[in-house]
């Protein structure tokens, strides 16, 4: 194993020692193994190559203060992934299954976890593709599950910061009665372009309203939204909004700090009255933004509405309260009294 920099991890695709697999033939899983082959072969006609039959999920794993081994609220990536596989039509592995391959993925690469105290963890990223051979319109009878991972820090690198935003009309994340409300790997291809146009303007996110009217928030381009006003916790109720765990749990904190939790249609005219906004998902967990520009044609420079809640680089409090308690329960510095935390034993 090469010497990593544990202070110096971003976010990105990293070779470990081993992946985890299974195949689904016909209905009947075959047994797990375990790669150092990093290549998979598939046949030119599998249809994950020509029709994105293809899902993924994420987690992270954390060395906790007094040396455990933490997977973090797994039970809900295995439900959500097998939400999007029934999305699909695809097979997906019981919880039990999803489980053992997680932890067999942790102890095969143990040496990539970071150690307690670098504010970095390791990354697992499941992986579900259709790798029949086929041409028609149908979901395909045998499947590919692997699990490999990557030590991760910051997604956006450097410690805990607000950034810039732009809500770009001339695209949409998700149509009506769609795939956005599922992790199925497509939803995040036609972002990639305006992403690109975006960074090159110095804005970090996009975040993206419902594709029909365009009146209402529905989430970021790589998680979902979430608004402070006062001691409310708001963040979109949408169909087309990706179901997120870390929502979810700092839904719970919020709670547990005595906040309210409003679950429901965030007309975007609302930015102007919240005084902190941040993104939150797994690979960001939460990513606070100090402003927002509307842009009706993100190519060019007119911006038709201009939201700003701090400076760039600062962080609201109450933000950095959610943040704080969501990392601490993930170290294990604080009680999990909610049962998140789910320990590999035999390390």
């Amino acid at each position: 194993m090469q010497n990593i920099n544990w202070e110096a991890l971003g976010f990105d695709a990293y070779t470990t020692k081993t992946l985890i697999q299974a195949r689904c033939i016909d209905g009947k899983w075959q047994p797990i193994t375990e790669t150092d082959n990093f290549s998979f072969t598939l046949d030119p006609f599998a249809c994950m190559m020509h029709y994105a039959i293809s899902c993924f999920e994420g987690l992270k794993v954390f060395r906790q203060k007094d040396g455990k081994v933490a997977i973090f609220r797994p039970d809900e990536n295995a439900k959500r992934l097998k939400r999007t596989a029934d999305f699909l039509g695809l097979p997906a592995p019981d919880e039990a299954k999803f489980f053992d391959m997680c932890e067999r993925c942790v102890k095969a690469n143990l040496e990539y976890l970071p150690p307690y105290g670098h504010d970095a963890s390791m990354y697992l990223r499941p992986l579900l593709i259709g790798t029949k051979p086929k041409m028609q319109l149908t979901p395909p009878n045998e499947v590919l599950f692997t699990i490999m991972c990557a030590p991760v820090g910051s997604y956006y690198g450097g410690k805990m910061r607000s950034i810039p935003a732009v809500i770009p009309l001339n695209y949409d994340r998700a149509a009506p009665h769609g795939s956005g409300g599922y992790k199925v790997a497509a939803n995040y291809a036609g972002t990639f372009k305006p992403y690109q146009i975006a960074h090159d303007q110095g804005y970090t996110e996009l975040l993206f309203l419902n594709s029909q009217t365009h009146e209402f928030i529905d989430e970021f381009g790589s998680s979902n939204f979430f608004g402070i006003k006062g001691d409310k916790y708001v963040t979109p109720l949408s169909d087309s909004v990706l179901p997120s765990i870390t929502n979810k749990t700092l839904q719970q904190v919020a709670e547990d700090f005595g906040m309210t939790v409003e679950r429901r249609a965030v007309p975007y005219q609302e930015l102007s009255e919240f005084e902190g906004v941040a993104a939150c998902g797994t690979a960001v967990v939460l990513l606070p933004v100090s402003r927002i520009d509307m842009k009706p044609v993100l190519e060019e420079p007119a911006v038709s509405h201009h939201f700003e809640y701090c400076k760039d680089a600062e962080v609201n409090p109450t933000i950095k309260k959610l943040y704080d308690r969501i990392i601490d329960i993930q170290f294990g510095n604080v009680e999990d009294t909610h049962g998140w935390c789910h320990i590999v034993e035999g390390i």
